[in-house]
């Protein structure tokens, strides 16, 4: 990234006499999810001092339980060099002067490691030039430590609180000239640190978006069609309006249409909104809603049908070919062992502890929001093109998130409030059930690969050929249905090829956390582990030749995934201990959101396939340094724990164009007691950081599976378990 001296900078007075300092960051998310190029911005306010001393930091990037809120304050504050105990951290509102405000793709680390730690430190170097000046000594002579400015030679001192009117007045440091700290100097970068909001959640503070309140809100339930795309025939309404508590009930007429791709952002769906006193009431009025739908084209879909669809197009030559290297033909003829095998999973639901929700307000034309929105500007150029209210009339205000997981990347249900809270001209704050959220996702699209492979005499990869059958039409995937031909193991294989076929597919589909990755490591990492079983190697011994392989290795650096995967063995002592019947351990590893990652799990497989994960091993590389360890060993127990979820459980099916699964009965998270004990390792390397919402979750799932075979001698190639006849002890 990069960021002139002109660009960077600017300081203001506050009233009181204190200092903002702030810059221009243009900032960069997921290729898939954001515009290719940012919006020119202008310079905005990240370190606020008051006079009294008081240090306030500001976090602009928005919080879904990834704890941002407490990193990008961290690498501010340790460069202007306070004590981490004495600041305040707030939330910035999405305003362009704060940049691309985003979060997603585990980009939040290697986008803001040098430039907030800008920041802070020509913060510092502006104290130190006002210190310096009031002292008339040279600035050379002073240095600063916990909040204040002292001058070496008398060991005189000035609180930051002091010197905050005179530093507003010091002219704007080159960014050439700040040194920033060295590793070693760390007080706060690297040492755990609790997350700012902790107390407000213990506690039962009303923090999240769907504790927000205003005077005089109503509140709304929205009433959409249990099929992608359908509009209202007819509906009982007028005997909802006379329901206890029922302000209003009316049908909204949206623009959003089912068709073979559908847009990441349709628009607003059409529905029956219920406005009440209390959501209790609306809620109540909307169960007794008499709906008469037109299902439209997307009620004929059924997931037995996409199933049987895609064993017809495995048996046809495919579509299109994605990435071809060498003869996979011949190799495969000629190589010493040939495996074949069919691999499916399927859609699944972000299923996030906090449904959606949102909060909104419109008078005089203008249009105020509270939401949860991962995207917030995306959410609010929506908002504008669907209701024709302008860009700049509409405000955003961004409050934490319990849970996301990517869900928050699509904004339906901000355009719903906004539709409901313009016809009310009211505050209003809309919130979906639990199993709104469920049949009304944008899902982790399913798929189905058909591979083959082959190995040497010597037991050496040397063929692999994969039709992949997805989601989409023509040359179009649906959203996050799609893989990138230099998936690994592409590259490493010298006869190579992956094909692909897609059928239409009528329903909202999106990024789950790890997207792509999170169901395609299954897939690869398990067939590699046959491919190694074929040969009769040890499996990590197998994946190292693998990665020895000679070919083109763009964008992946092989000592890394090397250094993982042998530091995983290591500290597991795989092939070292001796296991008793039906325990046995499983690897895989992954290279996903800039982390590279490789995972051992030791399971336990009971006669009648009651399964429990006894330990993981994880071990990661995202760089040179850990920014707040207590979180990022969070970060990565919590993708183990995901991985575990979607493994057993989970899944959405369709049939008549309606998701069958409602509620966590059905699309179960895992339970304290099946969690197993969860061994973290982070290997310190020479590059940038990197982030650690996403890699961790992908490998964990093939890790379980190609246990289970090593236990057992049984063979999964289709999640959930539960499908084969598995479940937890």
């Amino acid at each position: 990234m990069g960021i002139s001296r002109r660009s960077f900078l600017r300081v203001s007075a506050l009233a009181g006499g204190g200092i903002v300092i702030g810059s221009y960051l243009v900032e960069t998310e997921s290729p898939a999810q954001q515009p290719p190029a940012p919006p020119a911005i202008d310079p905005t306010a990240f370190i606020k001092i008051s006079p009294d001393g008081t240090v306030t930091l500001v976090s602009r990037n928005p919080e879904i339980g990834q704890g941002i809120k407490t990193m990008l304050p961290m690498l501010i504050a340790e460069e202007l060099d306070i004590d981490w105990k004495s600041v305040k951290v707030e939330q910035a509102d999405l305003d362009s002067p704060y940049g691309m405000q985003t979060t997603g793709g585990s980009r939040a680390v290697s986008n803001n490691w040098v430039p907030m730690r800008q920041v802070g430190a020509a913060g510092r170097q502006m104290l130190i030039a006002a210190a310096a000046k009031q002292w008339n000594v040279p600035e050379s002579e002073c240095f600063t430590s916990n909040g204040r400015v002292y001058h070496r030679a008398t060991d005189r001192s000035l609180g930051y609180g002091e010197l905050a009117s005179a530093a507003a007045k010091m002219p704007v440091p080159d960014l050439k000239t700040l040194k920033l700290k060295e590793g070693n100097d760390y007080k706060i970068i690297g040492h755990a640190t609790k997350g700012v909001d902790v107390p407000d959640i213990v506690s039962g503070q009303p923090i999240f978006g769907i504790d927000f309140t205003l005077p005089g809100m109503l509140f709304a339930a929205y009433y959409k069609c249990p099929v992608f795309g359908g509009k209202v025939i007819s509906a009982n309404i007028d005997d909802i309006k006379k329901m206890p508590g029922v302000r209003d009930a009316f049908i909204l007429e949206g623009s959003a249409k089912a068709q073979p791709v559908v847009e990441g952002d349709p628009g607003l769906e059409s529905g029956i909104a219920v406005v009440a006193d209390t959501w209790w009431q609306a809620n109540s009025a909307r169960k007794k809603l008499v709906v008469k739908w037109d299902e439209g084209i997307a009620a004929n879909q059924s997931s037995v049908e996409f199933a049987k669809k895609a064993d017809e197009l495995s048996k046809q030559p495919p579509a299109r070919t994605l990435k071809s290297d060498g003869d996979v033909a011949a190799a495969l003829k000629g190589s010493a062992k040939m495996l074949e095998a069919a691999y499916a999973y399927p859609f699944i639901s972000h299923s996030p502890l906090e449904p959606r929700n949102c909060s909104a307000h419109y008078q005089d034309g203008k249009l105020v929001i509270w939401s949860t929105s991962q995207l917030p500007a995306r959410g609010r150029a929506l908002v504008s093109k669907e209701l024709g209210i302008p860009e700049t009339d509409i405000t955003v205000h961004l409050l934490r998130a319990g849970g996301s997981f990517g869900r928050g990347l699509n904004n339906d249900y901000m355009v719903e409030v906004s539709a409901i809270a313009k016809r009310m001209k009211a505050p209003i704050k809309l919130v979906w059930t639990r199993e709104d959220d469920m049949e009304h996702d944008y899902y982790r699209p399913g798929g189905f690969h058909y591979l083959k492979g082959g190995v040497d005499a010597a037991g050496k990869l040397v063929a692999w050929e994969n039709h992949f059958i997805s989601y989409g039409e023509g040359d179009k995937f649906s959203s996050s249905a799609g893989l990138q031909p230099t998936e690994f193991p592409a590259g490493f294989v010298p006869n190579f090829a992956l094909h692909s076929s897609v059928m239409p597919l009528m329903l909202k589909t999106g990024a789950l956390r790890a997207p792509t990755h999170n169901a395609v490591c299954f897939v690869f990492q398990s067939f590699i582990d046959e491919l190694a079983h074929a040969a009769g190697k040890d499996p990590v011994e197998f994946r190292l030749a693998l990665l020895d392989a000679a070919g083109d290795h763009k964008n992946y650096d092989v000592p890394r995934m090397r250094g993982a995967l042998q530091a995983v063995a290591d500290k597991s002592g795989w092939g070292k201990r001796k296991l008793p019947a039906g325990t046995a351990m499983g690897v895989s590893f992954h290279y996903s959101f800039q982390g590279y990652f490789a995972h051992i799990a030791e399971v336990t497989v009971s006669a009648n396939n009651k399964l429990r994960v006894n330990k993981v091993w994880v071990v990661g590389d995202v760089g040179s340094q850990i920014i707040n360890p207590s979180a990022a060993e969070a970060q990565v127990q919590g993708g183990v724990i995901d991985g575990l979820s979607e493994l057993m459980t989970q899944q959405i099916t369709l049939d008549k164009g309606r998701v069958m699964q409602t509620n966590y009965h059905q699309h179960q998270l895992l339970r304290l007691s099946q969690t197993p004990q969860i061994d973290v390792t982070f290997l310190k390397t020479d590059h940038p950081p990197t982030g650690l919402g996403e890699p961790a979750l992908p490998p964990m799932i093939p890790a379980v599976t190609n246990a289970i075979f090593a236990a057992t001698g049984k063979r999964v190639r289709t999640i959930p378990l539960a499908k084969s006849g598995f479940s937890w002890a």
